[in-house]
């Protein structure tokens, strides 16, 4: 009985660790973050299976402000940040973590730049307003933490 509980003990032990690791990116950039603008542009609004939400494309961070190329490399990717005015943008793509300065890290295919921050989540009737009200552009206030995690905290209309 006894090998049975510490047998059920170490699985819990080991599925909270695996949920504390799975989310461990976003809550330190929650935690130890820094903010930062970017500008956005809604994808779309809803989806039956997963809720209301907004995906979100980062222009700024696409090379050029187009649609990803081959010239980014696959795998996990690091995009040093620089300062546009108020909003900050991509200056590059580089394989290795930089050694200073803001940057965001990313996972890409080749032609698709994930960092985290392409899905802002809300109820159906906030996602409706926040569709109508960031058509033609939006402002994401992000907190990127020291080691390039990311998580939106805010979206508004610019």
């Amino acid at each position: 009985m006894r090998r049975r509980v510490a047998l059920v003990a170490v699985v819990a032990l080991v599925q909270a660790v695996l949920v504390v690791v799975a989310v461990a990116p976003r809550l330190s950039a929650h935690v130890r973050g820094e903010e930062y603008r970017f500008r956005v542009a809604p994808l779309d609004p809803i989806d039956p299976f997963r809720g209301a939400y907004v995906t979100l494309s980062y222009p700024d961070l696409q090379p050029g402000g187009r649609r990803m190329t081959r010239e980014v490399p696959e795998g996990t990717v690091y995009v040093p940040l620089v300062a546009d005015g108020e909003f900050w943008k991509a200056d590059g793509f580089e394989s290795s973590r930089p050694e200073d300065g803001p940057y965001l890290t990313c996972d890409s295919s080749g032609w698709s730049l994930s960092c985290g921050i392409e899905s802002w989540f809300t109820d159906q009737d906030e996602a409706q307003r926040l569709e109508r009200e960031v058509a033609d552009g939006a402002v994401a206030t992000v907190l990127v933490d020291d080691r390039g995690n990311a998580a939106v905290v805010a979206l508004a209309g610019e």
